[in-house]
């Protein structure tokens, strides 16, 4: 195991919560809105409020995964002056207050932009966990897989109801902290029902070898994350938070994020390794 693995701020948070006889609850909000204050804000809300992991989003122009709630969210903070270097500020204004594991979702471009080597390197000093990067795919992450050693960040890839075994292989393989796994195909919001096929998805992810998977893409209520809850270890929620900055601030952020924590709960659910419930093991 190397170092960055043994330190893994994702899989600590996780494994915390699986600890605890729970999934854990992932929340996103997209940096600089509606204001990088607000944001640290929101993101500190949702740590005391029963969030373990927290997702923060850097605006990009062609948001081509991104639903409307999101799209409209991210353009404001970009018309705002939002700059990419801003959204290390965010991290560490929520890492220095909070417990939560904090990681970094974005496009590869912005990356790129700055340099593969000196993004990781501040965001690794401003208390960040890692990456979920949507549009890289392990083949073509190279620059990323060896800065991320070098910095001991987590590197979480996506996969998805199309990803054929090789390439749930491949991810799996090379993600560290949790696989994201995204329920539906398409882009981002919040749905009434959660896709069923979300359950196969994080059922090939465990069968390729995959410890912790996480699923994003519609979760919205509590009952979804309790749905989710009974065979994925971490629920990634967006759209609903972001609606709710939007409508209703940094309280109503407090307000849902209490509200899904209590779906989170795996007390009755069969453990995957032993066939009892969480009581009996």
């Amino acid at each position: 195991m190397t170092t960055a693995q043994a330190t893994s701020k994702s899989a600590a948070a996780i494994d915390k919560a699986r600890a605890e006889g729970r999934a854990a609850l992932i929340g996103y909000l997209p940096a600089g809105y509606p204001s990088v204050e607000q944001t640290i804000a929101a993101g500190i809300a949702l740590a005391e409020n029963g969030a373990d992991l927290i997702e923060i989003g850097i605006p990009y122009s062609d948001p081509v995964m991104d639903g409307q709630v999101i799209q409209a969210a991210t353009t404001e903070a970009l018309a705002n002056g939002f700059s990419v270097s801003q959204v290390f500020d965010v991290v560490q204004g929520i890492t220095s207050r909070t417990d939560a594991a904090v990681l970094v979702m974005t496009y590869w471009n912005p990356v790129v932009r700055m340099g593969v080597d000196e993004f990781s390197r501040r965001l690794a000093e401003a208390g960040g966990a890692g990456l979920i990067t949507p549009d890289l795919i392990p083949d073509e992450a190279a620059e990323w897989m060896a800065a991320s050693d070098k910095y001991g960040l987590d590197r979480v890839f996506l996969v998805a109801p199309s990803s054929t075994p090789e390439r749930m292989q491949r991810t799996v393989d090379a993600s560290r902290g949790f696989v994201y796994a995204v329920s539906i195909m398409g882009v981002t919001g919040a749905r009434t029902s959660v896709s069923t096929a979300a359950k196969d998805v994080v059922a090939a992810a465990h069968a390729a070898g995959a410890e912790r998977v996480c699923v994003g893409l519609g979760v919205s209520n509590a009952g979804q994350v309790r749905e989710i809850a009974a065979y994925a270890e971490g629920v990634i929620v967006g759209t609903a938070l972001v609606a709710a900055i939007r409508d209703g601030g940094v309280d109503a952020v407090a307000a849902l994020t209490k509200d899904l924590s209590t779906g989170l709960s795996r007390g009755t659910l069969l453990s995957r390794d032993t066939g009892l419930t969480a009581e009996e093991a």
